[in-house]
């Protein structure tokens, strides 16, 4: 069996590309410019996303879940509906910089989740870590130095709802193909959005749904570029390259939306990207360690 060989440089190409597809998606969903409501926006994204599963369609027929799989994946399924409504409402509330730096804090309550659910330890320096990232997102935020808007607050629970999603996915990707969990996530967050959307339902514009369509290709572009980054290099090599998604997203607010640039936005979201990137970088090296001290164990 042939070994696949790592390329740094790969991987960081396609992380940047990861990074532009995902700042494309949040700018492109704030053209709408709240012509279309946020659950109506997040269901039409996820609707003509479905276009993308053709391919699985198969496998997804030919899938036989257990009751466990079905729990999970329904469980998933409700907060990562909630945290799209949460994420789609932030964006039409709150400028790009400081979506995708709060954005970053989805990982942070990752390893903090971890220690309830997958009974993973928290070394002090990993604490530290993500008291950091918590400093970071209070840089940004600035409580009792001016008035936080609903958009803040939201991208706190979208935070915390896609966090608990990741951890599902990351016990059933065990069990299932990744593509499969993909098309189930895709399918369940359609069927969940479709009765918010339908309460405030308004008849989209042939642009708009031009643009909704447009976020479901740069979304699914996205996802798959992040893949091929992460078969081409490790996650220390192309972890930090998000931080790009700060920078372009400062230059597309400013540019684009005349969204002046934050120094207190740069600066958290700096922070909480460095811990992320610290805790990312001690994983890889626990996962080595135990790697190793199992190849030892059977010398």
């Amino acid at each position: 069996m042939a070994q696949t060989v790592s390329s740094p440089g790969k991987g960081i190409a396609w992380m940047m590309v990861t990074g532009l597809c995902f700042v494309s998606v949040t700018a492109l969903v704030k053209m709408l410019a709240g012509r279309v409501p946020a659950a109506e926006s997040a269901f039409l994204r996820y609707f003509l996303g479905l276009a993308f599963l053709i391919p699985s369609w198969r496998g997804l027929v030919a899938l036989r879940l257990t009751r466990r799989q079905i729990g999970l994946s329904a469980v998933r399924g409700v907060v990562q509906t909630l945290g799209v409504i949460c994420w789609f409402f932030a964006m039409t509330r709150i400028p790009l910089a400081e979506v995708t730096a709060m954005n970053y804090l989805t990982p942070v309550y990752v390893t903090i989740l971890a220690v309830f659910f997958l009974g993973e330890t928290l070394a002090l320096r990993r604490m530290l870590a993500i008291v950091a990232a918590l400093i970071g997102a209070l840089i940004i935020l600035r409580p009792g130095f001016r008035t936080l808007d609903p958009g803040h607050f939201a991208m706190l629970g979208t935070a915390f709802l896609f966090s608990i999603s990741y951890m599902i996915a990351k016990i059933i990707s065990a069990e299932l193909r990744p593509a499969m969990v993909v098309a189930l996530l895709s399918i369940a967050v359609t069927i969940g959005l479709f009765p918010f959307a339908a309460a405030v339902w308004v008849t989209p514009s042939l642009t708009d749904l031009g643009i909704l369509f447009a976020v479901a290709c740069f979304a699914t572009g996205g996802h798959y570029a992040m893949t091929l980054a992460f078969a081409a290099a490790p996650v220390t090599v192309t972890q930090p390259v998000t931080f790009l998604q700060l920078v372009w997203s400062v230059l597309l607010g400013a540019l684009f939306f005349a969204e002046p640039v934050d120094p207190y936005v740069v600066a958290g979201g700096l922070v909480i990207m460095g811990a992320v990137a610290f805790i990312t970088w001690r994983e890889v090296v626990l996962k080595r360690r135990i790697a190793q001290r199992a190849h030892e164990a059977h010398l």
